[in-house]
């Protein structure tokens, strides 16, 4: 089983890594422009790399979750790769917060568009699964010989 999941779980240790490296970006900055706990005002440049970290966190939940039931479900190969996609905006996400509020956006619109599609393939995973398994019925096999593909 453990080696089925890899490539999920090697996407899901490199967004813990990127997490880390977020929260370690506070840290640095706090010590910077002397912010101590537990304030969150500051400088305007501590304020928006708070903000950025605490952003990425409260979206890193939903990201684990839908990567690893479209990945289960649906395609783990495709999965990982919008994994891959969503980590990489995150990363362009907080380093374009860090200099600006309006650096956030690209980033943010790309993330979630990422995160729109992780959605889409997990309701279509979970919906071919259960109509296999409980209602004994292969879309996939029926559209393809539909098609005439069979």
């Amino acid at each position: 089983m453990s080696e089925d999941s890899v490539g999920l779980a090697a996407v899901t240790l490199l967004g813990v890594l990127e997490q880390v490296y977020f929260s370690l970006q506070v840290i640095y900055a706090r010590r910077k422009f002397k912010v101590p706990p537990p304030s969150t005002a500051g400088p305007p440049a501590f304020e928006r790399i708070f903000r950025a970290q605490v952003n990425c966190s409260e979206y890193f939940p939903i990201f684990i979750i839908v990567l690893w039931i479209s990945g289960v479900f649906f395609s783990e190969a495709l999965s990982c790769l919008c994994g891959l996609l969503y980590i990489y905006a995150r990363v362009r996400y907080f380093q374009g917060y860090s200099e600006s509020a309006e650096g956030r956006l690209d980033p943010l619109y790309s993330s979630a568009r990422v995160l729109w599609l992780l959605i889409w393939f997990c309701g279509l995973g979970v919906l071919l699964s259960f109509c296999r398994v409980y209602l004994k019925l292969d879309l996939i096999k029926g559209l393809c010989a539909a098609l005439g593909l069979v």
